[in-house]
């Protein structure tokens, strides 16, 4: 099944890359992003996340509020809703808010040529345990996380290849983790005004956890539709190419389908 996906998507891509007056692209689904929102710009991300595993399902509602102090500095805070079911007879469902996130991004260098742009930020982060924990199954995890990363990309006006390479520091004697995400986006319209794209992104998202010897990466295509200088939806699927240490509660798919709104 995900073989089959995979070739029609290598096919399908290399179709699209025959089409000639292409242009501008939005910011990648599951891969962060160098392009910050303006100078004094606000913005909210919403997105319902299903990830389907052998044991459960989890539905995660994340709302992400980014703020740019100035052309360089951002931050901003995630509060994620999660409603948790277990696939065992008799367990019950569980939901409520979970892990508080607040987040820094400061952009360390950029390179600007004719139509094309390479930017890199180094992002913080710190999550609060928030979320009941006590509660089974948790919608907290009951640690606090610090999450140092490097994200990177060249864009250009026919396409985007972006790089985030990160890594978690865990309280409470819990194993840390490396994040790692590459992404390649593609606009399927020519670039108008107002603008009305249909972008393609396609990501490689991984994480490992050295410690227990585990290790995931997802295969995540997904379409972008941006429909105004303000609005955007976005949707994508994560499948699993390989996962290692999950035992019996490995990931089956993930589905995201979301939208981004520039306030200001």
């Amino acid at each position: 099944m995900i073989n089959k996906l995979i070739l029609g998507l290598i096919i399908f891509l290399a179709i699209i890359l025959d089409i000639e007056n292409s242009y501008a692209q939005g910011p990648p689904i599951f891969t962060d992003t160098p392009i910050l929102l303006g100078l004094d710009g606000g913005g909210v991300r919403t997105f319902g996340r299903y990830i389907n595993r052998d044991n459960v399902t989890v539905y995660v509602q994340p709302v992400a509020v980014p703020y740019n102090i100035n052309a360089k500095w951002q931050v901003g805070t995630i509060l994620p809703w999660r409603s948790i079911n277990p696939k065992t007879e008799g367990v019950k469902t569980n939901s409520g808010f979970g892990d508080l996130t607040l987040f820094t991004k400061y952009q360390v260098f950029q390179k600007d040529g004719k139509g094309r742009t390479f930017r890199g930020l180094i992002k913080l982060s710190e999550t609060f345990p928030t979320g009941n924990a006590s509660e089974m199954p948790a919608v907290g995890s009951g640690v606090n996380t610090t999450g140092i990363g490097f994200v990177t990309g060249y864009i250009t006006t026919k396409f985007g290849i972006y790089g985030e390479f990160g890594y978690n520091i865990v309280s409470d004697a819990s194993p840390n983790s490396l994040v790692y995400n590459f992404a390649f986006s593609y606009p399927l319209l020519p670039q108008k005004y107002p603008p009305f794209q249909l972008n393609i992104s396609i990501d490689l998202n991984g994480k490992a956890i050295p410690e227990s010897d585990q290790n995931i990466l997802f295969f995540s295509p997904g379409l972008q539709l941006i429909t105004g200088k303000r609005f955007l939806l976005e949707t994508g699927i994560q499948l699993p190419l390989t996962q290692s240490g999950y035992g019996g509660n490995k990931f089956n798919y993930t589905y995201t389908l979301g939208t981004r709104i520039l306030i200001f």
